[in-house]
């Protein structure tokens, strides 16, 4: 299946022509000014000229490296953290390859708002931010959804992964499969810079993984104003979980220029990612006691189980200066998947770890369609400097699936039953020529308007955000529509950030999440079967302080979330109705800090205090109720330290607590609270001239077994810590 094949977008008339317009404009508007660059090559020597960088640029590090100052916020575009109304901390690539970060979860691990865990039969990461779930199909590349690979993201073409926390349907857009209350991620995909970059590392991780990653860069041409980066990165082989292989692939290509006046972007990349013998997150029965953990390293998988992920997508992104005022901006990307995968997940009926496992095979095709154009403009009313933004969004998301699943064969966590892969099943759709399963289109305008006065120390952003979900579900033997979805909503969005000093920001934001409203279930006795619901609005508050003292920052902030929730309520007889009566209502305070206070001793880490409550639940039952998944609160620390007296030489630690979280609604069934400590060093030396690092960081020193999650999104899911895992690496440059 091609990018092109299907493709028949049904996106709105004003949609289309502000996409047509912002593309036309940048496409005619540079025209003169390439000729006019061309010509002036044939005829003289002009004198050089300095390259501005882009408006978009990445923002610097921080001190210490580990965070960079600023962050893409949305639609807003890259801002300095401490200019906005928003709290947003944006991990770097020094920190990725010093922590040997795999996976975006091992990233946002530093995150004292952030905890990861699995989804059902697979190994996509669940994120969860601020207590509501954000799914591994709603992670951001450089800015729009649909165009990051499903389930598992590796780290190696990446430059910054940002996590911005709160809600965020003006400054985002409503997220593909609708998560992302709490928060979003955004992947920034590394550029070609100043200075060549050529990079190889070879990594080893327990039990026998064996990898290595390639990372070259160069800019060329009058001004540096072309650039080309690659990467191409592999690991293979058994991890630190017995018999759990696992393999990553990546090949990617990005190229930029950057003129006087316009920029433009190409990522290219394929990735694909093979688990076998996975251990899975474990479900349980309702109203049993919760078993004990298993041994960090023991694995309960079936050996025919896998899951196969591969994932082709690109991004082109363009923007000119019309003016020294007026900038117009495009975007469009798409991306490929297929998944092939026998899943069994243990189903556990009895807190000894009695199970029964099943194989749940899905192959799965996804094609995404992603676009983005708008104009920006700068001017002045009197005292006030205005930042304006006008734009569109549209995305166009199909997924062809089937399924095939068997009956349970009994087995024990603690004890398994390996057993040979069940043949036939209850099977839906065609394998061989998959049934397209789900449609859906989302697509919006928007404008804000940033307003900056007062010597520049207050920031005053105001938008509107006009968002339409449609979506088709499909048969998948006869490809009859089963339902369908079509609806609007309009999502503000009112912040303001005062630098009360230099060194001084308080922040307050009002600002919504977006996601498809419910259905009204079929089943009987429901007496408004089908009824389809407005798009769920959450609605967010929050306010904030930062202090940046040049070497070390902090961070405050206090945050309510309100999210709707669809509830039954009887009305006697036997019969009831269904509606968003119900909510989730998550209070919470965040402290964080990062940098490096003293030279060679850096810092980062924080905690979040959190107050997740279940109201106006159906007939009352769980009012009052702690939301699954959430804990009370969760720390991280870690730290780094030159070591002074032994040159190139650093140490490093880093301790994540996360408090006990129940499992259920009603909260009958709860996870301990629980520690872990990861340790390493690095030593950098010269070899003939040849800068050589070494690197080792261990997770889980202490080999602590522990359920790390309980799943915020379904109820009874729970993923296992990992164990004691070694990461040793040698890297060099050249």
């Amino acid at each position: 299946m091609s990018f092109l094949s299907g493709m028949k977008p049904r996106g709105s008339r004003v949609l289309c022509t502000i996409l047509l317009a912002s593309v036309s404009t940048a496409a005619l508007a540079a025209m003169p000014a390439l000729a006019q660059e061309e010509a002036g090559d044939a005829a003289v020597e002009l004198a050089p000229i300095k390259v501005e960088s882009d408006k978009d640029a990445l923002p610097a590090p921080y001190a210490g490296g580990q965070v960079a100052a600023g962050a893409r916020i949305g639609v807003l575009g890259n801002q300095d953290i401490m200019d906005v109304p928003f709290s947003v901390t944006s991990y770097t690539e020094e920190l990725i390859r010093n922590q040997q970060a795999e996976t975006i979860g091992d990233v946002v691990a530093n995150d004292p708002s952030v905890r990861t865990g699995y989804g059902f039969s697979i190994f996509g990461e669940q994120f969860v931010i601020r207590g509501f779930p954000l799914s591994n199909e709603d992670i951001a590349f450089n800015g729009m959804y649909g165009i990051s690979p499903r389930q598992i993201v590796g780290t190696t073409m990446y430059e910054c992964v940002e996590v911005l926390k709160g809600a965020s349907a003006f400054l985002n857009g409503a997220p593909p499969s609708g998560s992302g209350t709490g928060g979003s991620i955004n992947l920034v995909p590394k550029r070609a810079t100043d200075v060549p970059i050529r990079r190889v590392t070879g990594s080893y991780s327990m039990n026998s993984q064996f990898g290595a990653h390639a990372d070259v860069g160069q800019r060329f041409g009058a001004n540096n104003a072309w650039g080309i980066r690659i990467n191409v990165a592999g690991r293979d082989g058994e991890t630190a979980i017995e018999n759990e292989d696992r393999q990553y692939l990546l090949g990617s290509l990005a190229l930029d220029y950057r003129g006087e006046r316009l920029r433009l972007s190409l990522d290219a990349a394929s990735q694909r990612q093979l688990v076998e013998q996975g251990r899975t997150v474990v479900q349980l029965a309702g109203g049993i006691a919760v078993p004990e953990p298993v041994d960090s390293d023991h694995n309960y998988a079936q050996e025919w189980a896998y899951y196969d992920m591969h994932d082709t997508f690109a991004l082109l992104q363009g923007e000119y200066d019309i003016t020294d005022f007026v900038t117009a901006y495009a975007g469009f990307g798409a991306r490929e998947m297929r998944e092939d995968s026998d899943g069994s997940t243990p189903r556990v009926s009895a807190s000894d770890g009695t199970a029964t496992m099943s194989r749940f095979t899905v192959p799965r095709e996804d094609t995404v369609y992603s676009g983005q154009g708008g104009l920006r403009f700068e001017f002045e009313t009197g005292p006030l400097r205005h930042n304006l933004n006008l734009g569109a969004s549209w995305l166009e998301q199909k997924n062809y699936n089937s399924f095939e699943f068997t009956g349970g064969t009994p087995t024990n966590i603690y004890d398994p039953v390996l057993f040979p892969r069940p043949a036939g099943g209850t099977r839906s759709g065609s394998f061989s020529d998959l049934p397209l399963f789900s449609y859906s289109e989302l697509t919006s305008t928007f404008l804000s308007d940033t307003i900056v006065f007062l010597d520049d120390k207050v920031h005053l952003t105001l938008g509107l955000r006009d968002q339409r979900i449609q979506t088709e579900g499909y048969d998948r033997t006869t490809g009859a529509v089963t339902s369908s979805y079509d609806e609007s909503e309009i999502s503000p969005v009112a912040g303001l950030a005062v630098n009360l000093t230099e060194q001084v920001t308080v922040y307050a934001n009002r600002i919504e999440g977006l996601a498809q409203g419910p259905t009204a279930p079929t089943t009987a006795g429901v007496l408004n079967p089908g009824e389809i619901f407005a798009p769920y609005t959450s609605v967010q508050y929050e306010f904030g302080g930062k202090v940046d003292l040049g070497k070390v920052g902090f961070g405050a902030a206090y945050f309510e979330t309100e999210k709707p929730l669809g509830i039954l309520t009887p009305v006697g007889g036997g019969n009831s109705v269904f509606g968003v009566d119900g909510e989730q209502r998550n209070r919470g305070v965040e402290l964080n800090f990062f940098g490096e206070p003293a030279e060679g001793i850096r810092l980062l880490g924080g905690i979040t205090f959190l107050d997740a409550e279940l109201t106006s639940t159906a007939s009352g039952a769980n009012d009052g109720n702690q939301v699954r998944g959430v804990p009370d609160y969760q720390a991280n620390l870690g730290a780094e330290w030159d070591m002074p007296f032994l040159p190139g030489m650093t140490a490093l630690a880093r301790v994540l607590h996360t408090d006990s979280q129940y499992v259920d609604d009603a909260n009958t069934q709860k996870i301990s609270d629980w520690t872990r400590l990861d340790i390493g060093a690095r030593y950098t030396a010269n070899f003939d001239r040849q800068p050589v690092t070494f690197n080792l960081f261990i997770e889980n020193v202490t080999n602590e077994s522990y359920w790390a999650a309980a799943s915020a999104d379904i109820a009874g899911y729970l993923t296992m810590g990992d164990p004691l895992t070694a990461k040793f690496s040698v890297s060099t440059e050249f």
